[in-house]
């Protein structure tokens, strides 16, 4: 029985810690329900007790992408510049690939492909 008693006194300590360490470095725009302070007051004046309340109430979620607004892709300005700058590329890539072949069908009259004369 007294083992049972150590280790459950042991698991409060690492618990109280943990919370007073969270609840002391976690960020203070995320948190619900009291100012920051407030909870650390309340966590190290009720260990055990204060440590659940600020899991539960007082731990803001992270939140993903909060100002960002899911759009289609065609909607995206970003991707759609990206899509203009890619049709541009292909479009020069195109015409040098002309000219190359014109140069290809006007190219020097002897063999050796010289054209310095």
């Amino acid at each position: 029985m007294v083992r049972l008693w150590i280790v459950l006194g042991v698991a409060a300590a690492v618990f109280y810690i943990y919370s007073v360490a969270d609840c002391a470095l976690f960020d203070r725009s995320r948190v619900r329900g009291l100012p920051k302070p407030v909870w650390v007051l309340v966590v190290v004046l009720f260990p055990i007790i204060g440590g659940i309340l600020w899991f539960l109430i007082g731990r803001g979620r992270r939140r993903a992408d909060v100002g960002r607004r899911v759009s289609a892709p065609d909607d995206d300005p970003e991707f759609l510049g990206k899509l203009r700058i890619d049709h541009d590329q292909e479009e020069r890539i195109r015409r040098l690939e002309k000219e190359l072949a014109e140069l290809d069908d006007n190219g020097p009259d002897d063999q050796t492909g010289r054209r310095d004369g």
